[in-house]
Formats: C-alpha cells, structure tokens, sequence
C-alpha cells in the first residue's frame, strides 16, 4: 500500500469534502443541543411548567438519542453508511417541524424524542463512516471534523437564537409572524437537516461497506478517489477482504467479554463516552443563558454571552485539531481533564457566593466575573481535549468487525450520561449549585486517572491493526 504521505493534494481535498459532508451530522447534533438553550425559558412560560418537567423535556431528546445511536450501528451494516444518514436528517427534518407547533408540552417532548433519535443515528455513522474514508496520517484531522461541526452547529444555534429574540423585542416569548420566538428557534433546525440530506446524497459509500456487500469495483472506485489512482488498490481491496473473511455481521455476542459481559476495549469506549458527559459541558450549552442570567444578565444579552462560550469552544477545537495527530490522542485527553477539574473547582467556589433575591439566584460582581471567566476556561479545555478526541478515539479504537456496533453502545451509554446530566441539573442547581459543580469537578479528576491508566494511543494506527 502507498504511504499516506504519499496522498495527493487533489485526493485531501476531496475526502475533505466527504468528511465535512459526513459531519453535517455532527452540526445537527451541536445545532439541536444548543437550540433548547435560548426556546427553555419560553417553553417555561409558555406551558407553564416548573424545573422538574422543563428537565424532562429539554433532556428527553437525549433518550431519543440513545436509541438512535444503538440502532445507528445495526441500520448501518444492512443498509450502508449513506442512507442511514439520509433517514437521520429526514427524521430531523420532521420533529423539527413538529417541535415548532406543539400543542402540549408533552408533544412537544414527543418530537424532541424523534430529534433525538435522528441525533443518535448521525452521532454513530459520521465518526464511524469518517473513520473509513480517511488516509491513516489525516485520520485524526479528519475525525475531529466530527466534534468541529458539533460546535459549528452550537454556535450557530446559539446566533439564530439571539438574533431570533432581539427580533421579537428581546422576550422570546414575544409573538412573531403568528408564533412566538422560541418556536421560530426551534423550527429553524429545518435548515441543516435539509443540508445534510442534500450533502448525504452526493457523497460515496464507504469502500469497507461496499467490500463487505460485494460491491468491489465500486470500492476500488472509492479508494482510487480517496487515496489516489497511484495507491495499491489491489492490495488495499485485499486487506479489506482479509478483514471481512474473518468477520460475521457484529452482533452483540460479539462484544461479550471477561470484564462483567463485555470486551474490555467496549468498557474503556463507555468509559470515554461517560467521562465526556459526566464532567457536565452540555449544562453550559443547555441552560448557560440561565445561568448567565444569574449574574445579573438580561435574556436577551444572556444568549450573546452564550453565543460566546461557543466562539471559545471553536478556539479549542480548533487547537485540538492541530494537535491530536502531532502529540496524540492520549497526551491531549489529560491536559483537558486537568485544565478541567481547576476551571470547575473554581467556578464551584464562585457559585458558593449565590444568593436568592426575591426568587432570583444571583452573584457578587467578583464571583459573578469569575464564574464568567471560570466557565469560558472549562469550555476551551474541553475543547481542545475531550471534545474532539472521544469522537476520534471512538472512530478508531475498536476492531474493524465490530467497529460499527461497538461505537453504537458507546454512544448509546454517552447519550445516557448526558441525559442524567441534563436532566438533574434543574433540581440539583435549585439544591445546591456550588455542590452541583464540585460533583463535576470529581468527574474531570477521576476522567485523569481513567485515561492514564485504561486509554492507548491510536495515532497513526491503520483500522486494519485495531484489535
């Protein structure tokens, strides 16, 4: 097989392009996290509802999400990477649509469960498909495409919210053009689900997929777009099969193992997949315009400030991107639970400072400041770290015959955590915020010592090697 090194500029551009068109549908994922950020307070009003159900409805998305993702890895072996793309952004499409015309709250967790699914399904097939098409020596260039359309979409998100409300007079519960802002939020997500429907039909099927349905030509067709007419094709198609001959279609029995049921690789990949969850980023992208709010900031401003956190989140990803195939996966893993467990050890002892006046949680000016600073620190050591490299590690780190189904359960188990996480915050914040961010804090340092001493190094591994 050629070198890697050896890929023409011609061939990076195009898998560049597959990749960014894959990764759609990680905007999809980062676009419908953050757009309950600016539509939770006038969902609140609008129906009525306290903490306890606005937490089951913003957080419901994410048990739709869990489901998606572990039927993403079975869909995707029968029916192939590209069209189980296609029915995740038709279904996104949908409960979108759905989302912005509920007639109950309930209704509207209905769709947000649908949204969910389709989430699930795009967050298992992207980093698997990417994972696929991508030279060895770009892999994880490429894989972080992932995690950077995931905060393209928060950020975006985040801007259509603002602007959204500053339209309607700065009240997203203010009437516009018949609905109210928040609905027009949430309706918006039509937009990049028809991208990534649009997108998912230009790109190619992956050449593992096509190997393992027969469809050889087609792959060599694939592989000389990717690596280059000058490549081995024969001896790459050979190596595929190689694969393929000693694999059945993964079920789970394949993944049962010693270490209570499952393989121990399956264990560290939810392991990576909880950590990433359970240090709480998604309270910032889910309820930071509230928390904002606290400190002192109007609704409307609150979403810039959130608007913000996400501009410093493309920062990190952006650091991560440039990183994570020169130092690798390992290395940037620890530096962001470091970085981590200070930012929210400090952001804990700022909240310990709140105050209630007259129903409103508020902060000094200097724990209110530092809260701020705290809470922008958190987000880029997440990027720059846990962010990026779980998609990656999750993309590659398995072995080929259970890849698929094996990153299904481990995003299933991260839209659990992330459901838990989300789904507490309300009451648990309403308890004792301080205590709420020191829980966080433990996570980010036991996240340290899970890497150091369960996670390998991948970089510059071919799949074929995974094992």
């Amino acid at each position: 097989m050629a070198s890697s090194r050896g890929v023409r500029q011609e061939n990076i551009g195009h898998v560049v392009f597959i990749t960014a068109a894959a990764a759609i549908g990680g905007f999809l994922f980062g676009y419908d996290s953050s757009v309950i950020n600016g539509a939770v307070t006038g969902i609140r009003k609008y129906f009525q509802v306290g903490p306890v159900q606005t937490g089951i409805v913003v957080a419901i998305a994410l048990l739709g999400s869990a489901m998606g993702a572990w039927l993403a890895g079975g869909v995707a072996d029968r029916w192939g990477r590209i069209r189980t793309m296609q029915v995740a952004a038709l279904l996104f499409a949908v409960s979108s649509i759905g989302q912005m015309l509920p007639f109950s709250i309930w209704d509207l967790a209905f769709w947000r469960v649908l949204a969910g699914v389709a989430i699930g399904m795009a967050s298992v097939i992207g980093p698997a498909y990417i994972a696929e098409v991508a030279p060895p020596a770009y892999r994880g260039r490429l894989g972080s495409f992932q995690q950077l359309a995931i905060v393209l979409g928060i950020a975006v998100s985040q801007l259509v919210n603002y602007v959204i409300a500053r339209i309607a007079g700065g009240n997203v519960n203010n009437p516009l053009l018949g609905l109210q802002a928040w609905q027009w939020m949430l309706g918006a997500c039509v937009v990049p689900a028809l991208l990534y429907l649009l997108f998912a039909s230009v790109i190619p099927e992956s050449p593992r997929f096509l190997v393992a349905v027969g469809r050889t030509a087609t792959a060599r067709k694939v592989l000389a777009e990717v690596e280059g007419e000058h490549a081995d094709l024969d001896a790459r198609i050979a190596e595929i099969h190689d694969v393929l001959k000693t694999e059945e279609r993964s079920t789970m029995r394949e993944l049962r193992g010693p270490a209570l049921g499952l393989l121990p690789i399956v264990w560290i990949g939810i392991g990576l997949s909880v950590f990433q969850q359970f240090v709480g980023i998604n309270v910032i992208f889910y309820y930071s315009s509230e928390l904002w709010q606290s400190v002192g900031i109007n609704q409307s401003e609150s979403l810039l400030w959130s608007f913000s956190t996400s501009v410093i989140n493309i920062i990190g990803t952006f650091i991560a991107i440039a990183l994570v195939d020169k130092i690798g996966r390992k290395p940037l893993l620890l530096i962001g639970s470091a970085g981590m467990t200070v930012s929210l050890a400090t952001a804990a002892w700022a909240f310990s400072a709140a105050r209630t006046v007259e129903g409103k949680v508020t902060l000094p000016d200097l724990q209110g400041a530092v809260a701020l600073i705290a809470a922008h620190t958190y987000v880029l050591f997440f990027a720059l770290s846990w962010g990026v490299v779980v998609w990656v590690l999750l993309g590659e780190m398995f072995p080929n015959r259970i890849r698929a189904l094996a990153l299904s359960v481990a995003a299933s188990a991260q839209w659990l955590a992330n459901w838990a996480i989300t789904v507490t915050f309300p009451s648990l914040s309403a308890w004792n915020l301080p205590l709420t961010y020191v829980m966080y804090t433990i996570f980010a340092a036991l996240s340290f010592l899970f890497v150091t001493k369960w996670v390998k190094e991948t970089k510059g591994r071919k799949l074929e090697e995974m094992g």
